[in-house]
């Protein structure tokens, strides 16, 4: 150990109060940080996964065409009464060709057609809207694990059965429906069908288990009056989701069909989860810059406490540099006593919410290990505590000896 290393030793042992309270206060900035950055990618991460419970990473579907004025052979353009006009049907020509194109493309895991109908479910006197989407049962599984949300009955039992369905828990309970009863659905095409309950799924989404409801998509078509061709919906999963706006443009221009990232489509929950990225981030830096200002604070008190010391120093030769170094060294010194028993406490707060159960469909509470923020914290802590002591270090440097000798 060099003679600065020495002194900064020292100057850290016999201010053991100053010192304790420098490295509490970067535990705590230190713990805060990390905590609070975790529990923000744990809440991201619950609120991505309950959306991917029932919608894809990427919609791929015929968007309603707003017509354009007429041009009349003399250049004129003739004005409509009702300019929007609605397609008569959102169909995708050519599902299968689509589907093997999009397949074919990079990144992309899972492709599914899909043809969602509106319609009523009836049972005696009652009746509740929804939505019954006609799926593959293998390939929705794969991309939104029903079989996972499943709370009575099972999913094989919809395979090949033309006239089984999944009805979520809110519809079930509504209507006092079990498995193996029949509910009779009737379709905006005015179709009756009776289906036999083969399961009961729920989400703990109260808008999707009170209205959805999955069958095979050949009776969905049936519900609709259209043939073994007509899909609605063609949905992608890929490999990552952050990609899927970018993705969904390749596909947009390679298919001709309006393609629709999850994130687009959910366009108020990013709002939400950007402004509480952004409060997160500003107050857990702000309890850093806080406790960086404690350690200026101290070693303030330090020089002014050591003010004849340091001039003493500087009249047996050593340097401004030395000086700086001899402060330097007990910030960050401070700093890395703090960084470490910041991650520490960080860790045992977070294992401590980990056992937190909140419910719903967060379950226990959305928090866990992000290597990341740990070493982000390392990073933005170590440079704060070091500029903390580096100006007043660079103050204790330009001390003039003999002024202080003066006085």
């Amino acid at each position: 150990m060099n003679i600065n290393a020495q002194i900064a030793k020292t100057y850290i042992v016999t201010n053991k109060k100053l010192t304790g309270v420098a490295v509490a206060g970067v535990v705590l900035g230190m713990s805060i940080y990390i905590f609070m950055n975790s529990m923000l990618m744990g809440f991201d991460k619950s609120s991505s996964k309950s959306i991917f419970k029932s919608s894809p990473h990427i919609r791929v579907y015929k968007d309603d065409e707003i017509s354009k004025p007429l041009v009349n052979s003399n250049g004129k353009q003739m004005l409509l009464s009702n300019p929007k006009i609605v397609p008569s049907k959102n169909t995708i020509i050519n599902p299968a060709q689509v589907i093997t194109s999009i397949q074919s493309m990079k990144d992309v895991q899972i492709v599914t057609a899909q043809v969602n109908a509106n319609i009523f479910y009836n049972s005696g006197k009652s009746q509740i809207t929804g939505l019954c989407s006609g799926i593959n049962p293998e390939e929705a599984n794969r991309m939104y694990s029903i079989s996972s949300t499943i709370v009575e009955g099972n999913l094989e039992a919809l395979k090949g059965n033309p006239n089984g369905i999944l009805i979520g828990s809110g519809v079930s309970e509504k209507m006092s429906l079990r498995v193996n009863d029949y509910v009779n659905i009737t379709s905006s095409k005015g179709v009756n069908k009776a289906f036999k309950i083969v399961g009961i799924f729920k989400t703990s989404n109260s808008v999707i288990d009170k209205s959805k409801s999955y069958v095979n998509i050949l009776s969905a078509q049936q519900l609709l009056k259209e043939g073994n061709v007509y899909v609605t919906d063609i949905n992608v999963n890929i490999s990552n989701p952050d990609d899927a706006e970018k993705i969904a443009t390749l596909i947009a221009a390679r298919t001709n069909y309006k393609a629709e990232g999850w994130k687009q489509a959910n366009e108020t929950l990013m709002a939400a989860q950007r402004m509480r990225k952004i409060i997160i981030t500003f107050v857990s830096t702000t309890i850093l810059l806080v406790a960086g200002f404690g350690i200026y604070n101290i070693l303030n008190m330090t020089i002014t406490q050591k003010i004849n010391d340091i001039a003493i120093l500087k009249a047996m030769g050593f340097k401004g540099k030395d000086v700086i170094r001899i402060f330097v060294t007990q910030a960050v010194t401070v700093g890395v006593m703090g960084v470490i028993g910041g991650m520490i406490m960080a860790t045992v707060i977070i294992t401590l919410l980990q056992h937190v159960y909140v419910g719903g469909d967060i379950g226990y509470f959305p928090i866990t290990y992000e290597v990341t923020k740990y070493i982000q914290g390392v990073v933005v802590g170590m440079i704060i505590t070091f500029f903390a002591g580096y100006i007043p270090a660079k103050k204790a440097a330009n001390i003039d000896p003999v002024e202080i000798f003066r006085k």
